[in-house]
This record gives structure tokens, sequence and C-alpha cells, in this order.
């Protein structure tokens, strides 16, 4: 391996998945291909250093079209090597040196990535995202508002602002137990079951308050049983997004270690 080049790390499988798509390219618009050891297969590209090297990743991760460019290409390639069968994806922009730190850590992670793949194998990632619904005023905050007209503006501007955190309150209490509620029924169809963070406005692209980002591992057979069941918790409030199904990048995560 030259110098001025790295080694892209995006996914691990068992080698009898060891064929990669004929033309696959990842990120950088590099071509993907497989290192080999211990009964485990890694996929990987041959990337620039003075792009994907220490000091330029940390450029490169403040500009969020690189960034966003660099997801979906890394993206691209985890799913279309999880048609072939298990995967475990690693973390986003994972860069070693060459090619003999990736057979070391197939090697030394061997039993942790057989477990991980045991683990997704057969079964599919997907996510649900709760929001809830805003309502309008109800009737009771009109006759509030319409009785402060004889009191100074003052008063009544406080008066509306305490109702309206009261309110906001008692709707934010109301739909974390009814996320809770949700959530517990989702994964009773699921073998396992993960709460990410809430996501801000700014990435969900919505003005909705997010009370749930959850994400479920489901046997393949029981992908429309789990639909059906999402299905009848929709309503109340709440407003529920199914996405999937993904790899399972939620349940197979390591600690790669060593890595640039």
């Amino acid at each position: 391996m030259v110098d001025d080049a790295g080694t892209y790390l995006y996914a691990v499988a068992s080698d009898a998945a060891a064929s990669c798509p004929e033309g696959l390219k990842g990120v950088a618009g590099q071509e993907v291909r497989t290192i080999t050891q211990s009964g485990l297969v890694a996929y990987v590209s041959t990337v620039p250093l003075d792009q994907f090297g220490e000091e330029p990743l940390r450029r490169s991760m403040e500009d969020l079209d690189w960034l966003g460019a660099t997801a979906h290409a890394h993206h691209h390639v985890v799913e279309a090597v999880a048609m072939l069968g298990p995967v475990a994806p690693v973390r986003l922009v994972t860069v070693y040196s060459g090619e003999e730190p990736v057979r070391r850590l197939l090697e030394e992670r061997h039993a942790d990535f057989v477990e991980a793949l045991l683990r997704v194998s057969g079964r599919q990632e997907w996510g649900v995202k709760a929001y809830v619904v805003k309502a309008p005023p109800d009737a009771r905050e009109a006759r509030e508002e319409s009785g402060q007209e004889s009191v100074s503006p003052g008063t009544a501007y406080l008066k509306r602002r305490q109702a309206s955190l009261r309110t906001r309150e008692e709707s934010w209490r109301q739909a974390g137990a009814r996320a809770e509620g949700i959530h517990d029924v989702l994964r009773s169809f699921s073998v396992a079951s993960r709460r990410h963070r809430a996501q801000d406005p700014e990435l969900s692209g919505r003005d909705e308050w997010m009370v749930l980002n959850g994400a479920y591992l489901v046997d393949e057979e029981r992908a429309e049983e789990f639909a059906r069941a999402l299905d009848g918790l929709r309503g109340q409030g709440i407003e529920l997004e199914l996405t999937g199904p993904w790899a399972p990048y939620s349940f197979t995560a390591l600690d790669e270690g060593g890595s640039r």
C-alpha cells in the first residue's frame, strides 16, 4: 500500500458472501473490493489520504455537503453488500493505514463479528419515528383569552405565556407517555430494539416534536406483522413514520479500534 493511500472500511460479512457486486463504487468514487481473513470478509476501498487522512478529515467532517455525499456513498455500499447476506456495517469514515490493520481487525475481533452476524441473520432493521401532531387552541384557551380583555396588555401577555407553557408541558408529558407505550408494543414484535436520540427539526425537516426515534430488529417473516402493529398504533395525537428495511446499523455496532 502506498504511503499516500488508506483503506476505507464499510462492512464485515461472512466469507460465504465474499463476492463483491461488479462495478460497485464507494466513497470518493473509489472501487469497492474485499479482504478475507479468518472466515470473514471486509468490504473496503483504497482512498487518498489527502482527503481521508487524520487532518483532512477534521476539516471535511465540518463540511455538510462532503459529509452528506460520503454518508450516501457509504450507505450505498452497505445496502448492496446486505443483499448478499448478513452484514455488520461499521461506522462512517473508518479508515486504516492499509490492508494489514484490517486483517488484524478481522482476526482479533473474529468472535465479536461472528456474534453480530448471527444476531442479524434473517432479520431486518426498521425505523420508527413518532411526532406530536400540533392541535389548535382548545375552547378553554379561547375563553381565557376573551376574559383577558379587561386587563392590561402586559398582564394579558404574561397570563397567555403561562397558560401556553402549562399546555406545552402537559402535551409533552402525554406525548412522552404515548411514545413509551408505542415503543413497548413494537419491541414485543422484534428481537431487539434501540431508542436513538430524537432528531432536531433541522435534521428531521419537520416542525413537530419528535418523541420517539426507534430502531427495531425484526425477523423477516414478521415484517408484515410488525407493520400492521404499527398501523394499529396510529392516531391519538401522534403521527408515526415507518422507514426501512435497513441494513442493521443499530444492532452490529462495534468499537473497531486501531483506525486512523
